[in-house]
């Protein structure tokens, strides 16, 4: 049977988070997470059908990618489908013709952290490493000791709070109280938490989500920030602990995030929260 691309409608969308959770394991990367989906959510349903691709042979999903904005491509492969020429061959067609609706002309990136075999093929098209990425992973086997400050669930009445937090991290308002419900509508978000930091005077400081793809195995923060007002006092060590803490109660076998490599401030603040850096990771970039 041939490879073949799809877009899938929302009522599709189950089809391709469950294949993510299954494809979920430990291991010297962190590939895409239904989580990433369940962050494309506050987008919407609609909106997050039309920014996922999956490559099928025989009715199997064999690959998943979503369009994280209009220039780059974030995928994952199956774990037994990794060395498979023709998924890799057609990937490769799909990705790289702009008649193929999965990227647009001009300077593109895919992000391919587990597909040696694709990116070898995008490397002779003439695609080259760009920005390089940090996994990082904090094994769950043990428990993982208290954060040292307040931690609250974010239910209907923290919502504002959450968001607020997360609107002055990142420094971007795009991150509204209805983006956060349509998030906690997605599939996804049934296998996740949202979490707020408060400070001695009750103050939300920091905040965090995070996703479990099932029992036993990786769970994801996506994402975690630190009021501007209220770095350099330990909130990020602390968040990232407690995240770690609700993914171990979720079942999940590690925690594990990924951020830029020259993020340095992050990755110490994720390493001081006892996860692991791993070895880091480019993305592959056509020039224009």
């Amino acid at each position: 049977m041939t490879v073949t691309m799809h877009t899938p409608d929302v009522d599709d969308l189950g089809d391709a988070v469950l294949a993510l959770r299954e494809w979920q394991y430990d291991a010297k990367t962190v590939p895409l997470h239904p989580g990433d989906l369940g962050w494309h959510w506050t987008t919407g349903a609609e909106a997050t059908a039309a920014a996922v691709r999956t490559w099928s042979r025989d009715g199997r999903i064999l690959a998943v990618g979503l369009l994280d904005g209009p220039g780059v491509l974030r995928l994952t492969i199956a774990p037994s489908a990794q060395d498979d020429d023709e998924l890799a061959q057609q990937m490769t067609a799909d990705i790289t013709r702009v008649g193929r609706g999965v990227l647009p002309e001009g300077e593109v990136a895919v992000e391919a952290r587990d597909a040696a075999v694709l990116g070898g093929l995008l490397s002779d098209e003439g695609w080259a490493p760009g920005e390089q990425w940090t996994p990082l992973a904090r094994d769950l086997a043990e428990p993982v000791g208290a954060p040292g400050v307040r931690i609250e669930l974010v239910g209907p009445d923290r919502v504002a709070a959450h968001t607020a937090v997360h609107r002055s991290a990142f420094d971007s308002a795009r991150f509204t109280d209805e983006r956060w419900h349509a998030m906690a509508e997605g599939l996804p978000y049934a296998d996740a938490r949202s979490l707020l930091a408060y400070d001695e005077h009750g103050d939300a400081v920091a905040a965090v989500t995070v996703w479990s793809a099932g029992r036993g195995r990786p769970g994801l923060l996506e994402p975690m920030g630190v009021h501007p007002d209220h770095r350099g006092h330990g909130y990020g060590r602390a968040i990232c602990v407690a995240a770690a803490a609700a993914l171990r109660n979720m079942g999940s076998s590690s925690a594990t995030v990924c951020t830029r490599a020259a993020n340095g401030g992050g990755v110490a603040t994720y390493e001081s929260a006892g996860y692991r850096r791993l070895p880091d990771v480019p993305d592959l970039v056509r020039s224009a």
